[in-house]
């Protein structure tokens, strides 16, 4: 499932050709994705205009001018493709995404002439409507933690979220309601940028009454530069994560643990093996001898 960099990476791909552009018309093909499309779908998004595109954890959010907003998740393989006119984006196309018609699940027509098209073979992609003024008590967001990205996350928050939690460290930062949006790849990275162990209590970052120590100014300062780092580079492509203009990530070359079980690790000057383990069902990689 393509984790927050590669969903930032889409939206920042989208930005320029949706926002401040009206929707003419759309072609919705099937009735549903993951979950059924809401009601009258088509109909409350024709003729609005797109105000804004963010970003909450994994999720794109498009604000309409009717008061809505527009949620859209990928999903394991959801992909946006660009085109205008009879041609398609110029990019870098290391190779072809999904262009199977039956893949093509929903298409919007802008009054710009371009049109962006949804593509999401396996379909466990979603999009939703909801009230924007509404939209932090929503179900899908009102469980959410603190953005790893945004200006109030530092080691300070860092520590107070994780003050007398046992879980292992790795399992409190993939827990969504305290951080969200981070997943494994980039859990795993940062904690190895950092020389923390994945399996020691969670608790262990924070000191006497949830002071930072200064392993959580490493890991706060680590969450936040391999994040940087992965939009930077357009995220990782390890199976169905394509840029909107049809490239490649490319931050999967720089993984220092992420796969690589056996190597010996880069981390000078550590001269330990990256080995992996599995932690509530989904894999670890870390180096046991600079990861205390």
């Amino acid at each position: 499932m393509p984790e927050m960099p590669e969903v930032e990476t889409v939206r920042l791909g989208l930005a320029p050709v949706l926002v401040n552009e009206k929707i003419d018309a759309i072609e919705q093909r099937r009735a549903n994705l993951r979950f059924p499309f809401p009601e009258r779908f088509v109909e409350r998004l024709v003729g609005r205009r797109v105000e804004s595109l963010s970003r909450r954890a994994k999720y794109i959010l498009g604000a309409l001018d009717s008061g809505e907003t527009l949620i859209m998740h990928l999903g394991m393989s959801g992909s946006f493709r660009i085109e205008r006119e009879d041609e398609e984006t110029p990019g870098a196309f290391h190779f072809e995404r999904s262009k199977i018609a039956a893949h093509d699940h929903v298409v919007f027509h802008l009054a710009s002439g371009a049109r962006i098209t949804y593509n999401d073979p396996r379909r466990f992609g979603f999009m939703q409507l909801a009230r924007t003024d509404k939209l932090a008590a929503h179900p899908l967001f009102s469980r959410l933690g603190v953005e790893p990205l945004g200006s109030d996350f530092d080691s300070s928050v860092l520590a107070r979220l994780f003050v007398g939690r046992k879980s292992p460290l790795k399992s409190a930062l993939l827990d969504q309601s305290l951080v969200a949006g981070l997943g494994n790849i980039y859990v795993c990275e940062a904690l190895h940028r950092a020389g923390l162990s994945p399996l020691h209590e969670a608790a262990a970052i924070a000191g006497p009454g949830g002071r930072p120590t200064a392993k959580a100014k490493r890991l706060a300062a680590a969450i936040r530069a391999v994040l940087e780092e992965a939009v930077a580079a357009g995220g990782s492509t390890l199976r169905d994560h394509r840029q909107t203009d049809g490239a490649l990530g490319y931050f999967q070359h720089s993984f220092l643990v992420y796969g690589k079980e056996g190597a010996a690790c880069r981390r000078a000057p550590c001269a330990g093996t990256i080995v992996r383990v599995v932690q509530s069902g989904r894999s670890t990689f870390y180096c046991p001898a600079c990861q205390r």
